[in-house]
């Protein structure tokens, strides 16, 4: 079975994975386990992401493949961007990164606080 299967027989209601085996070593774990963010989108909406991932991004190989206008591809990437939660790619520094960086004069007294402040 795989996702889209599953994702149809719950109908779009939230379910928990309790078991899951390791085909390799017939190995299996039971617990509660939270599915990732993509699988729990629906069937339609992981196609859209999929298919936007092998158009690398362009919007208007998009607008070719579903032949719908930019204003319904954009729509659609901002309804499905607001379903997941991002993981931040830019970490705030360390308190000790900062210090480091004004200790060798790469910033200035005011940046370091200023990034201090920013990020307590």
């Amino acid at each position: 079975m795989d996702w889209q299967e599953l994702t149809d027989l719950t109908r779009g209601h939230p379910f928990v994975v309790e078991r899951v085996r390791l085909t390799a070593s017939d190995v299996a774990i039971e617990g509660e386990f939270e599915l990732p963010q993509l699988a729990q989108l629906g069937v339609e909406d992981q196609v859209f992401v999929m298919a936007f991932v092998r158009c690398h991004g362009s919007i208007k190989e998009m607008e070719r493949i579903f032949g719908v206008s930019y204003p319904t591809i954009k729509s659609r990437l901002n309804r499905i961007m607001r379903m997941l939660d991002f993981v931040e790619t830019d970490p705030a520094p360390s308190r000790a990164d900062v210090i480091d960086r004004l200790r060798r004069g790469e910033i200035t007294a005011q940046q370091a606080v200023s990034e201090l402040e920013a990020h307590p």
